[in-house]
């Protein structure tokens, strides 16, 4: 697992080019590789079959080197095709790997006292799919050293190169692995790359050129494996979490050492499209402090999309062009045919459409441009009119009843040039949800709450309306909400509550960490607390709170106080991650007199690691009063097909299905917290002569 920093453009292409020279450049003799007893008789590139570019790019690497015999290393070098994370059959439940692992087993690896308190041992971590796919790639490399006929295998990942003098170092390293283990009959295990798990690996028996590890090595991109270590590693299975993280708890069974420095390093010019499950804990932690999950994927280079679904009760098709990153509007089918020319002017703001009800002469014209896809479900051609065998088959697709492992991906992806997604076909949300629905009004009453039209920039993402589509905020009717209903939790909050429970956490973008003593309670309810501290990777500490359990639609409000001072955020919102969904509401110390609503969209079932996007879909609201001076009630009334924001009981702002986003439809926690942001932009700088400075909330409650 690799936590550092993202290399940057320039360095990337400096070091791309210096790799570019140095490859040409002879490389020598490394006398550990060879035919003889004791030498390392193979190597294996563990290599996906869709990175070709990446086999071509380690053999030029290795054919740098040359054997004992004078012969290229590429000689021995055999290519083992990696297991595919899209691939949902090989990523499937399998007796190879348990995918769920613990907090405790990444603190045996890397301790750390943030995660340690941030997270019981035992909380339980599920392996993302790209982890387990590698781990699988590795048990299949293990099988084929135990089962081949060379005593010592050379096992590398795709991403390698050999760093300077790396002939000598192996070559120094393998001979004193040798003689370390004339007794075992020869080293099991010798890791030649590896990163030191942030400078806490314990070492044993250390000297200038080998050490055995008792933990706390990262990476399985270079490792001598022998046929005795390899069935040893087998006989353990199952992998129980990431694979190189396991690999520490093999250590002293395999008798496993390491080069002093790592002869062998991963390149930095090319992005991982690995996802590490582990990390949301350390940026909730504040060990890391940057963005995780999916980019937004890359656009397709067909469109626009025109799809008829059968009708089923869950829109999965219309999800699944989300994920592709298209900007999908779903109609229910009995709306107003629209005719050719409404038809163009929908695609300017939509890049596909989902049962869209067309004049047969729109049908035909869609089908004759030929820049246009058409997707049809098994059941939709009768429908819909359309012959599905006069569409021409490089721009339409019929996809297949249900998803038979990646089949409807398949056929998707195959139609729209895009590499297949490695999360799972979605089963999309309920029909009823109204998801992706366009419902915005054509108009809006007056009101007396005032939309302010600044610093409303809005994320650059699929999942919002573009900038051409001209969304501003407008004022929404001043009306009664509708009634809630009965309370599903709640709590006055003038004591430690067993519903909303504090938070010992951070996230990235706050520069502060929220700690137990930053919340409290009194007869006023809970005082969110920011103070500075001495210290640490962040400046102040501050108190948080979230409900215990997630609740997927209902009406969610508290009396707040906020807290004043430039550069602190009082926020109440909704939030869960994968995929990220959000609603926000937020003040400023600095501004007290508004009040920030926001959304965060993106698409995908429970579990999809989407979560693009840091601003949102913002606006500022002005209150016309201070919201640090005293508690007013503030809610979010959040159904399937809007979501409302009011103040001591009216309504103040609402938004419906683009408007101009999806509303979020899978279930989120309740919190409150009081942090200072990085962006000056947001709140200002903090000013720290007003600390400590506290925000205050109570009566929570969720009504269904």
């Amino acid at each position: 697992m690799n936590l550092n920093k993202g290399v940057s453009p320039m360095r990337r292409l400096a070091f791309r080019a210096w790799r570019s020279l140095t490859v040409i450049i002879p490389g020598g003799r490394i006398r550990a590789f060879g035919g003889g007893a004791g030498q390392i008789g193979a190597i294996m590139v563990v290599n996906l079959d869709r990175q070709p570019r990446r086999w071509r790019r380690v053999t030029r690497e290795l054919g740098r080197f040359r054997t004992f015999e004078g012969a290229p290393l590429t000689s021995i070098t055999r290519r083992l095709v990696a297991v595919d994370a899209r691939d949902g059959r090989a990523v499937a439940a399998t007796v190879d790997v348990d995918a769920m692992y613990r907090i405790g087993d990444q603190l045996h690896v890397q301790p750390d006292a943030r995660l340690a308190e941030c997270f019981a041992e035992d909380e339980p971590v599920q392996m993302t799919r790209q982890e387990v796919a590698v781990a699988r790639s590795h048990v299949e490399a293990w099988k084929a050293v135990a089962t081949g006929t060379d005593d010592y295998v050379l096992v590398l990942e795709d991403d390698v190169w050999f760093t300077p003098g790396a002939a000598a170092a192996i070559d120094r390293g393998w001979r004193a692995a040798l003689d370390r283990c004339v007794v075992e009959g020869g080293p099991r295990l010798l890791y030649l790359s590896y990163a030191d798990a942030g400078g806490t690996a314990v070492r044993d028996d250390p000297c200038d050129i080998l050490f055995r590890p008792v933990r706390g090595l990262w990476f399985l991109s270079g490792y001598v494996l022998s046929r005795e270590g390899a069935a040893a590693l087998l006989r353990a299975m199952p992998v129980v979490g990431p694979v190189d993280l396991w690999m520490n708890y093999r250590f002293a069974e395999l008798g496993a050492l390491a080069l002093s420095s790592p002869a062998i390093a991963q390149r930095q010019d090319g992005a991982s499209d690995n996802a590490y499950s582990v990390l949301p804990y350390l940026a909730r932690a504040g060990i890391v402090d940057a963005g995780y999950g999916a980019m937004p994927p890359d656009l397709p280079r067909a469109g626009p999309v025109l799809a008829w679904t059968g009708g089923a009760e869950r829109e999965s098709l219309a999800m699944a062009l989300s994920m592709l990153g298209l900007r999908v509007r779903a109609f229910d089918g009995d709306e107003e045919p629209m005719r050719e020319r409404e038809l163009k002017e929908v695609l300017k703001t939509f890049d596909a459409l989902v049962d869209a009800p067309l004049v047969p002469a729109a049908i035909a014209a869609a089908a004759a441009d030929g820049r246009s896809v058409i997707l049809l479900e098994a059941d939709a051609p009768t429908r819909v009119g359309l012959e599905p065998d006069r569409l021409p088959p490089s721009r339409s697709a019929i996809l297949p009843p249900g998803d038979s492992w990646g089949g409807s991906w398949e056929a998707l992806c195959g139609v729209l040039g895009l590499g297949k997604p490695v999360d799972p076909f979605p089963a999309g949300a309920p029909r009823t949800f109204r998801l992706f629905r366009d419902d915005r009004p054509t108009g809006r009453l007056g009101s007396t709450a005032r939309i302010r039209r600044d610093n409303c920039s809005l994320d650059d993402s699929p999942w919002v309306l573009p900038s051409s589509s001209g969304w501003r905020p407008g004022p929404t009717a001043s009306r009664l909400p509708r009634a809630a209903g009965l309370p599903i939790a709640e709590a006055p909050m003038t004591e430690a509550s067993s519903s909303f429970r504090g938070l010992i956490e951070t996230f990235p973008g706050n520069l502060a960490s929220f700690g137990r003593e930053g919340l409290q309670h009194s007869d006023l309810g809970a005082q969110l607390v920011i103070d500075g501290i001495e210290g640490g990777q962040r400046p102040y500490r501050s108190g948080a709170l979230a409900s215990v359990r997630s609740f997927s639609h209902g009406r969610f409000e508290a009396e707040i106080r906020a807290a004043p001072g430039s550069g602190l955020i009082t926020g109440f919102f909704l939030h869960r991650d994968t995929p990220r969904q959000e609603i926000d509401i937020e003040f400023a110390g600095a501004d007290p007199r508004r009040m920030l609503a926001n959304v965060f969209f993106n698409p995908g079932d429970d579990g999809t690691a989407m979560c693009f996007g840091y601003r949102g879909s913002p606006c500022w609201i002005d209150l016309g009063f201070d919201a640090t001076a005293d508690f007013h009630l503030y809610a979010i009334d959040w159904q399937p097909d809007r979501v409302a924001w009011l103040v001591d009981g009216r309504i103040v702002h609402a938004r419906v299905g683009w408007d101009p986003t999806p509303i979020p439809h899978l279930g989120m926690r309740l919190h409150a917290n009081l942090w200072a942001p990085r962006s000056e932009e947001l709140a200002g700088r903090i000013d720290e002569s007003t600390l400590p400075a506290a925000a205050a909330l109570r009566n929570v409650s969720v009504k269904a």
